[in-house]
């Protein structure tokens, strides 16, 4: 019997082969009930070019709590803006074997409204 993190890890190598094959920079989440997590990486998956979370000083201040929506999508638009510094606007949407709902979806969705393109 398989965990359900076994199950999620399963789902994301699924996901990342499918990308890979892409070769584009991917937009990479982690999630945890009380923060998340955006990076987005390069095609051979050896670099972080932008990064953003609700550990950072600037969304600290800013989200009562870091595992909800609300969070998610500050943490989407702060993405999209890096990415833009970076010089990135086409990702691939890694969600990491996550559900793409709630807290995934808010940080695409804020992600896409800003500018990143997937």
């Amino acid at each position: 019997m398989m965990t359900k993190n076994q199950k999620r890890l399963r789902r994301a190598g699924r996901i990342r082969r499918r990308i890979s094959r892409l070769e584009t920079q991917r937009l990479c989440i982690h999630r945890t009930p009380q923060h998340i997590y955006a990076q987005i990486i390069d095609a051979t998956g050896g670099k972080v070019l932008a990064a953003a979370s609700t550990v950072e000083k600037e969304l600290r201040g800013k989200v009562k709590h870091g595992g909800n929506v609300e969070a998610a999508k500050l943490v989407g638009k702060r993405i999209a803006e890096k990415a833009k510094a970076a010089g990135v606007t086409q990702v691939a949407f890694d969600r990491a074997g996550y559900q793409y709902h709630g807290c995934v979806k808010a940080l695409a969705d804020a992600a896409r409204e800003n500018g990143l393109q997937f």
